[in-house]
């Protein structure tokens, strides 16, 4: 049989390998799988790639069965990733990645293979093509329920990290697949919690931070398709090691005020057409202003206190959200809560007790209790903008009556009374 009948015919059999019935008859044929890996093993570059088509058809399949007779493979495809053609290895990079996320028998056979060295040694190819690919599959790996334990430590011993974050901070020229598939596998990496003080060590928070600010810059070019895919991972990326930081290094590397604008900038861009951005930067943001001075202020000298308001008539989770930095702003003590009622966050707090969410009304309680803790004044505030009312609405509700009960005793009632008794005082003198 001559090479172009072979190619026909192995294009056909692709062709039908895009069924799930043929996919199963296929693997159960009686040498199949032989014959179709020493095609793809041909020394014929036109018959090799026409075999690493069929192979990755079968790559998409979700039969265990399918994916395991593929493991005499998935050497082949290792070695191949230094293929003589970009479509060569990306189609290997990509049904290496397929197979990694359909079976464990995969994933076990390719660690002992060495497929974090061909990584490594993958990801300095100049091609986006490769690249993306890479990051595909990488990011199976990533994800896999072994990869805390058993590829996470592979990967942060190798070159890969160093790799992911240049990727990560300067190939945006090339376009967002690269850096967004990166960023993807640096917060999988950060997730698993395996050794987050070796990235650190490496540059990631000033990394992500100064990709922030320049995709914050992007939006102000309009150049905007796109973004939201990188600002999300990039985002969470930052939260997490926020979130386990217990030595403050994290915040000693990010105290940059402009990472708050750009967070801003983000939400008011965003909120309309993708309102989960809003909501990863406000989570970003709860865990800076979180015992974090320094933060809180910038809030409120850069005047970034209206926009955050402007929040709280959104969605359950914005709202919520919002409320948790207010309340972390708050906890400051009186300095700031002065600034907060000067910026008029009582009529906007107030307004949220009208809501039925007992989640959110049980955060605007607490956020009501510091205010009045810190700044008596606001209670009387509170009162001639029909706090007391807007309180008793929820008196009867078992998840919030006794935060109720206990605002209105402690701070309400009294301040009632005091300013009765100053009305009759008044009263008195006039008449006198």
């Amino acid at each position: 049989m001559g090479t172009e009948e072979r190619k026909k015919l192995l294009s056909r059999l692709r062709q039908g390998l895009q069924h799930k019935e043929t996919q199963q008859k296929f693997v159960r044929l009686e040498g199949s799988m032989q014959v179709l890996i020493g095609l793809f093993t041909s020394s014929l570059a036109n018959i090799q790639i026409e075999a690493a088509r069929c192979l990755h058809e079968l790559s998409h399949s979700s039969d265990p069965a399918v994916a395991e007779a593929c493991l005499p493979a998935t050497s082949y495809l290792l070695t191949y990733l230094s293929g003589h053609s970009v479509e060569f290895t990306e189609l290997c990079l990509y049904t290496l990645g397929n197979l990694a996320v359909e079976s464990d028998a995969v994933r076990k056979r390719l660690l002992p293979q060495g497929i974090i060295p061909t990584l490594a040694s993958c990801i300095q190819s100049p091609h986006v093509a490769v690249l993306e690919g890479l990051g595909y599959i990488l990011s199976q790996l990533l994800q896999a329920r072994e990869a805390a334990t058993k590829i996470i430590p592979l990967v942060l011993d190798s070159v890969l990290p160093q790799h992911m974050l240049r990727l990560v901070s300067s190939n945006l020229e090339l376009g967002m697949g690269v850096a967004v598939e990166f960023s993807w596998c640096l917060h999988y990496i950060v997730c698993s919690h395996v050794n987050n003080a070796l990235l650190i060590s490496q540059g990631i928070v000033s990394t992500l931070v100064l990709l922030l600010l320049e995709l914050a810059s992007m939006i102000s070019k309009a150049a905007t398709e796109g973004l939201e895919l990188l600002i999300c991972p990039v985002l969470r990326c930052l939260s997490n090691l926020l979130a386990e930081d217990e030595t403050d290094g994290c915040k000693v590397q990010i105290q940059d005020e402009r990472l708050l604008v750009a967070l801003f900038l983000f939400m008011q861009y965003f909120l309309q057409q993708h309102p989960f951005i809003v909501q990863e930067c406000l989570w970003l943001l709860n865990n800076l202003t979180a015992d974090e001075p320094i933060f809180c202020s910038a809030v409120l000298t850069l005047d970034l206190l209206p926009a955050l308001l402007q929040l709280l008539p959104c969605s359950r989770m914005v709202t919520l959200l919002a409320l948790t930095v207010l309340c972390n702003i708050a906890e400051k003590g009186p300095a700031y809560c002065h600034q907060l009622h000067q910026k008029a966050v009582l009529p906007s707090l107030l307004s949220t007790l009208a809501l039925s969410d007992a989640q959110v009304v049980g955060q605007s309680l607490e956020l009501l209790h510091l205010l009045f803790l810190h700044l008596p004044e606001a209670s009387d505030d509170s009162l001639s903008q029909a706090g007391l009312q807007a309180l008793e609405q929820h008196q009867d509700n078992p998840q919030l009556q006794e935060r109720v009960r206990a605002l209105r005793e402690t701070y309400l009632q009294p301040a009632a009374a005091s300013l009765i008794s100053a009305s009759a005082s008044a009263a008195v003198l006039l008449s006198s």
